[in-house]
Formats: structure tokens, C-alpha cells, sequence
């Protein structure tokens, strides 16, 4: 392409336009990048006959359309100077030029650069008129048949539409990729879904919010106590509290959370609440004189739960027969002189309650044997001939258990084969499911305390009677990221098989990472002596000083102790704010760990700095990513689709040309963000204890000082110290500790899956 960069006396482009969010107009030479998913494109645009590299989210437009782009002009450190567009608007074209140059970009089918200069010649300044109201004069034109004429004309209606509705949404303080999702939503009935009721979006469409509707509204003018704003606000809570756990929340508590947000009295909210049921979007429930208010999907999702549930919890018509008996005590012998103890009765018990039934649930805390128990189910089972599935919720998890019974097992999303549709863990994405359901005569699911109600589903949905169903977890653990309190609430419904392993066994007891745990499980205060060898309190009450000594175990003492590389070493923290929270700590650990170097690139994406090196952690599920596994000489080996919340890898490669970050997960797993896409990642050197669930470390860093009551409680505390394998370090306070251990407050959260279990048996 020539260079369109005129060299004489008048000021540039830069130069006139340089400043606080300036506005340039012009044309779309070429796109020279586009990511069709999320809109975000580099383009090559010609303002005032100056060639122009602009950046930004400018999703559908086209080589040759005119826009008016706002934005700042940054000084990139490769690519030179170029406008950073905050936000940019298609024009028509209002000119000979300007409408020949957009009819020959390729933007309409059918018409290339030699047709757009006849179609220009014959109709002038009149052409996009004639295009619009008498396309069919476009017949005259050689070249050009009757029916090539009308296509022309819907094109240009199409792209006039969306244009008009872009404008149209961008005074209420729509984003371009908002205002794609809503057109392709909606059409042309969004102007009467606007004007009418803008909450519509907030339901409808991801990516909006109550709030984002609500300032919609707002400058609509849609008065304050509108039945559609009640409603929205009143479904919008119920979503606030699924984020905290919960699937249903108490009348009382849900007018009280609504009526804080509209800013109205709990009575005027409360009609509401019966308009809501009979349209089937809530679902009212009595539990001890007490209403319960649901979202009607986690209702629904939780009374199939218990369905499912029910239908799995069969007699398997199976006989202790003395040949049995005889086969089942040589393989706890055989168990017995591998592991190098005795299977206590408890353990016997859960292989013969796997045996009998459909369905079991199997948990204890630490030490407990859970390991060898499992191992014994899936050796008598395969001695049967029969197929055996392994998964748990998280790559490492999965790894784990893989590297513990010898079998192969995988995330739950993989074993149901996750499609890539999905989104927020509904079950649709999965291609496992009761149409086409597992095939194996025995599934075993690991760490079930981090299964929400959502993964729950599929899962059921994808196991067939007949097959026996094996959950395994600590009941003691935090409960799940996501909405409900799955195991316990199984557990605690009496209404399922289940053995809970007790005894610490000696190997077990030889740690005090596990007595230690034990104890704080039941409210009892663990030893802090010189002569522990996996459990120390190093007491320190200063913040700086625990900065210091926390790399200074990192880097030099821990690794050497407990034979890892510094990034195998976790900081656990139950805070993302304040002084010893994940946002201050990975700041402080990312300069010590993977300082700056001449010979590492780095990104800021917004306040985070990526560097070649780093320690991330994916922080959302994101079931469409895709990744790929490399040779030595780069050659692609394998494929697939889907990194989830929790999982960790290294920063392997920042390229500014193509603007993407490259990650390496585990087993290998390189997956390539593009810069727009990074508020997935942060920075893993410190994660809270919620994000280390179904993982485990050879050596665990718990920065404790003070905090919240609610949050700084003997849960949350037990979680942390069963994360680590080798090591606990305590750096902190003492009577923290102590006052975790005291608090057994938990954050309550309100579930029904309990109540749907009692009511189906």
C-alpha cells in the first residue's frame, strides 16, 4: 500500500488531534486484525489523507465504511503512535468519493471496485438513495440483474438498521459490543423493548446487568416504583445471593435486599413477589412457617437433582456369598500388605455399602484412609470386568486422584465432554447427558464439597440407573464456589448410603498437618512446638516483617525442605483486600519471584502487570478458549476446549504484534488471550483459600493477622491447612489463630436441596 502520509507544512493528525479524548473522522483502509468474538480489531484508517493505526472493540464494520472514532492518541513502544478509540460512530457516506471508495470495499456482496464506479457514475451524490428507495433502478445498470438489485438493497437496509440502532443505544451509554448483542437479540423490536421496559435486558442478555438497566431506564424516564423495575430488582437480588451460594433466600431477607437497592419500601416491593410466581419466573416455598423464594431455575435444577438422585439410589441385587466373602478378604489382604496397615472396619464397610447399592457417599477428613478405601473399590471392581470412570471438579484434582489409584481421571467437564456452549455451568454445553449418558458400569467423583448444584445436574443427568454412582469429599471443607452446599446437603438429607472414615491412621498420625487439622475441626487448639516437622507458627505482627519472611521462605528455605520449586509453594490468604490481601501480596511477591528483566516482556492490562514468567490463575469458567498441546519442535499434538475457575499455569509468552498472552497449564496446555480477553487471569503467587479447593501443595504460606469475623472462622482455617502435603506455615498471630478456631460461624447459605430429597423418598 503507498504511503497516503502527505510531508508539508500543516500540522498532522497527531498533532492536531493529540490530547484528552479527541474525535477523528475518516475511512477503513483495511482491518489489518479482528477478534470476531469480542469485536476487539487494529485498524489501518485514512483521516485527512493521513494513515492512521486505530485500536480498540470495533466489532462489525468493514473495510470502507466512514466512522468519527473518539479516543486518545498513546505512544505504543513498538508500533509507534496510534489512537486508542474509547468509543466511535458509523457515518453514511456523504460524498461521490466517500460512496464509491465504501461499495468497492467489499462490504456488499456482489459488488467489486469496476461495478461500485459505474453504480457511483450513473447516480452521483443520489446513489445510496436509489440503493434504499428504488433499488430496482439498480437493474440499469450492467452488470447488475433484477434480483442481484434486491440483494443489494436488503444489505444496505441491514447495515442502515444496525447502524441506526448503534446510535440509537449509544445515548443511553451502550458499548458497541453491548449493542451488537442486543440488535442480534431483539432486531428492530428493540426500540419498543427500550421505550417500553429496558429491564427486559438485564434478563435476556449476558454482559448486562440490573444496574446497567436500571441507568437505562433511568434516562428513558421510566419513574422509579415501575412494576418492571420492581421486578427486575427483585430477580436481580435473588442473582446477587446465587454469587453468595445461596438458591433460595427468605422473603424477608430478599424484600429487605430489594427494597435497599430500588431504594423503596419493603411493601411496595412485596405484590411483586406473587406477579413474579404466577408468571413462573420465582418459585415460593413454606419451610417452617418461613417463605422461601427461589429463582425458578434453581428450584427446578434442585428438585430434578433429587429425582435423579432417587432413581440412582437402588439395591444392587448382590449376595455375600462365602466365595464372595472369600474373594472380598483376599483383596483386603492384599490392600493391606501394599499400603502396610489394616483396613479398619469402616473401611471394610464402605467397599461392601459400594457393592450393594447404587449410590454411595463416602467422607472424612484427612488421613482417614479415603485413598486406600477408593483404591479397594476400583480393585474389586475391575477384578469384575466391569468400566470404571474417575473425575473430579479441577485439573488438579483430577491429577491427584490420577496419580493416587493408577486410573486415569478427568475434570467433570471433560468427562461429560463439554462442547463449548455453555455458559455459567448450565448443563445444555454438555454432550454427555440423558440422551446420551455415560457408559460405564461405575463412576467415582472426588472432592464433591466443590460441586454446585449446576455441575450436580449434569452430572446426574449423564449417569444411568443400573450405574453405581461413588461420591467422595470432606464434608468439613468449604463448600462450593458456585450455588448450593451439595454434599452436605446429601448427607445431612439421611436419605443415601453413607460411611464417614474416623480413624487417623499411623502413617496419617505421624503428620501434624493432619492432627493439627483434626483438632481445629473440632474446635480444639493444635500444638505449635520447635519439634514439629510439617506444622510451625512463625509469630509475627508487623505486615512488612511477614512480606520479608514470606519470600524469604519462598525463595530459599522452603523449597530445599520439601524438595518443590518456589512456584510449587502456596500463599493462601482469606482476603482479596487489604495488607496481607491477594491484590497487595502478588504485587509485593510478583518483584521478588519473577523480577523485572531486559529479557522479559510485559503487558499492563489495566492495574495488572503480566510478565513473561508469571504465575497465573484462571479466575471464570470459559468453556469456548480453546487450547493445544505442542512437540518439542512445535507441532501440534492435541487439542480441545475449555480452561476453568481454579485452574493455574505460567506465563509463557507476551507478543505485542498479535497482542496475545500465552499460558502453559497443566499437563502442557498452551492456551493463547488475546490482551482484551485478560480479565480472565490474575496473577496466582497469593489465592484466596476459596480458590485452593480440590488442590493440595507441598508447602502452604498462611499470612493471619486480623479480619473479618464472618470470614476469619474455624472452616475456613481447617480448608487451608488440609491444602498443604509436606508443610504449614502460619506467619502471624497467635490469638488469630486461636480465634478462628473458636469461631465456628459459617457463612449460612440457604438451600433446598435437602427439602427435595425428603419430599421425593
Amino acid at each position: 500500500m503507498k504511503n497516503r502520509v502527505k510531508q508539508n507544512s500543516r500540522k498532522s493528525a497527531f498533532e492536531r488531534y493529540s490530547g484528552a479524548l479527541e474525535q477523528i473522522k475518516g475511512y477503513i483502509d483495511h482491518i489489518v486484525y479482528q477478534n470476531k468474538e469480542n469485536g476487539y480489531a487494529v485498524l489501518s484508517f485514512i483521516a485527512d489523507e493521513e494513515e492512521i493505526t486505530c485500536v480498540g472493540m470495533f466489532k462489525n464494520v468493514e473495510a470502507g465504511e466512514i466512522l468519527e472514532i473518539q479516543g486518545n492518541f498513546v505512544e505504543h513502544p513498538v508500533y509507534g503512535r496510534q489512537m486508542k478509540a474509547e468509543s466511535f460512530r458509523v457515518v453514511p457516506p456523504d460524498d461521490v468519493i466517500s460512496m464509491e471508495r465504501y461499495l468497492s470495499s467489499g462490504a456488499i456482496k456482489g459488488i467489486g471496485e469496476a461495478l461500485a464506479k459505474r453504480i457511483v457514475k450513473a447516480f452521483g451524490e443520489d446513489t445510496f438513495r436509489i440503493i434504499e428507495q428504488e433499488p430496482e433502478r439498480l437493474a440499469e445498470i450492467k452488470g447488475i440483474s433484477e434480483r442481484k438489485a434486491r440483494e443489494i438493497a436488503i444489505q444496505m437496509m441491514e447495515k442502515k438498521d444496525m447502524r441506526e440502532a448503534f446510535v440509537f443505544l449509544q445515548q443511553y451509554g451502550i458499548s458497541n459490543t453491548l449493542a451488537v448483542k442486543i440488535y442480534h437479540q431483539y432486531g428492530m423490536n428493540l426500540y419498543g423493548i427500550m421505550k417500553e421496559n429496558p429491564y427486559r435486558l438485564a434478563e435476556d442478555i449476558t454482559g448486562i446487568g440490573f444496574r446497567l438497566a436500571d441507568e437505562i431506564a433511568s434516562k428513558i424516564g421510566i419513574h422509579t416504583d415501575s412494576d418492571y423495575r420492581i421486578r427486575s430488582g427483585i430477580l436481580y437480588a435473588l442473582l446477587q445471593a446465587s454469587a453468595e451460594g445461596h438458591t433460595y433466600l427468605p422473603a424477608d431477607i430478599l424484600l429487605e435486599r430489594a427494597a435497599m437497592l430500588l431504594g423503596l419500601m419493603p411493601e411496595a416491593i412485596e405484590p411483586q413477589l406473587t406477579n413474579l410466581a404466577m408468571d413462573k419466573k420465582l418459585v415460593i416455598k413454606v419451610k417452617e412457617d418461613r417463605r422461601c423464594v427461589y429463582a425458578s431455575s434453581y428450584y427446578y435444577a434442585e428438585l430434578q437433582c433429587a429425582r435423579m438422585l432417587h432413581d440412582l439410589n437402588i439395591s444392587v441385587e448382590w449376595e455375600l456369598l462365602p466365595c464372595e466373602e472369600k474373594k472380598l478378604e483376599g483383596l483386603f489382604s492384599v490392600m493391606e500388605q501394599e499400603q502396610g496397615l489394616e483396613l479398619d472396619e469402616l473401611q471394610k464397610k464402605a467397599v461392601l455399602t459400594s457393592l450393594k447399592n447404587g449410590l454411595m457417599i463416602l467422607s472424612g477428613g484427612p488421613g482417614t484412609g479415603k485413598t486406600t478405601t477408593i483404591n479397594t473399590i476400583i480393585r474389586y471392581f475391575e477384578s469384575e470386568g466391569m468400566d470404571i470412570l474417575l473425575a473430579a471438579p479441577t485439573g488438579r484434582a483430577a491429577k491427584r486422584m490420577t496419580e493416587t489409584t493408577g486410573f486415569e481421571a478427568r475434570t467433570i467437564h471433560r468427562l461429560l465432554e463439554i462442547n463449548g456452549s455453555v455458559e455459567d455451568g448450565k448443563s445444555a454445553g454438555f454432550e454427555r447427558n440423558e440422551e446420551n449418558p455415560l457408559e460405564a458400569d461405575v463412576i467415582i467423583i472426588d472432592e464433591m464439597s466443590m460441586v454446585d448444584i449446576h455441575l450436580l445436574k449434569a452430572l446426574l443427568s449423564a449417569v444411568s440407573v443400573g450405574t453405581r454412582l461413588i461420591m467422595v469429599g470432606d464434608r468439613n471443607q468449604l463448600p462450593s464456589v458456585g450455588p448450593g452446599q451439595v454434599l452436605q446437603d446429601l448427607i445431612e438429607s439421611g436419605c443415601f448410603p453413607v460411611v464417614v472414615l474416623e480413624t487417623i491412621f499411623r502413617q496419617a498420625g505421624e503428620s501434624d498437618i493432619v492432627v493439627n487439622a483434626h483438632k481445629i475441626n473440632k474446635g480444639e487448639q493444635p500444638e505449635f512446638t520447635n519439634r514439629s516437622k510439617d506444622f510451625f507458627l512463625l509469630e509475627r505482627n508487623d505486615a512488612n516483617v511477614i512480606y520479608k519472611h514470606m519470600i524469604q521462605l519462598v525463595k530459599e528455605k522452603l523449597p530445599p525442605y520439601v524438595e518443590a520449586q518456589p512456584y510449587d509453594i502456596q500463599i493462601l490468604t482469606p482476603m482479596r483486600k487489604g495488607a496481607l490481601g491477594v491484590e497487595v501480596l502478588n504485587g509485593i511477591l510478583q518483584k521478588y519471584l519473577n523480577p523485572e528483566s531486559p529479557g522479559k516482556k510485559e503487558h499492563l492490562s489495566g492495574e495488572r502487570l503480566f510478565r513473561e514468567g508469571d504465575k497465573v490463575m484462571q479466575i471464570k469458567n470459559n468453556y469456548q478458549i480453546t487450547w493445544e498441546i505442542v512437540s518439542r519442535y512445535g507441532i501440534p499434538i492435541d487439542k480441545g476446549m475449555g480452561i476453568f475457575n481454579g485452574d493455574m499455569g505460567v506465563v509463557k509468552e507476551i507478543n505485542d504484534t498479535a497482542q496475545t498472552l500465552t499460558v502453559e497449564y497443566d499437563e502442557h496446555r498452551l492456551v493463547e488471550y488475546p490482551f482484551v480477553q485478560l480479565d480472565e487471569i490474575e496473577l496466582a503467587y497469593a489465592i484466596t483459600i476459596h480458590k485452593s479447593q480440590g488442590s493440595e501443595y507441598p508447602a502452604v504460606i498462611l499470612p493471619l493477622l486480623s479480619g473479618p469475623r464472618m470470614l476469619f472462622n474455624r472452616n475456613l482455617l481447617y480448608t487451608a491447612v488440609t491444602r498443604a502435603r509436606r508443610c504449614v506455615t502460619i506467619l502471624g498471630s497467635r490469638q488469630t489463630v486461636y480465634e478462628m478456631i473458636e469461631n465456628e460461624r459459617e457463612n449460612r447459605r440457604y438451600t433446598g436441596l435437602k427439602d427435595r430429597i425428603k419430599e421425593i423418598t
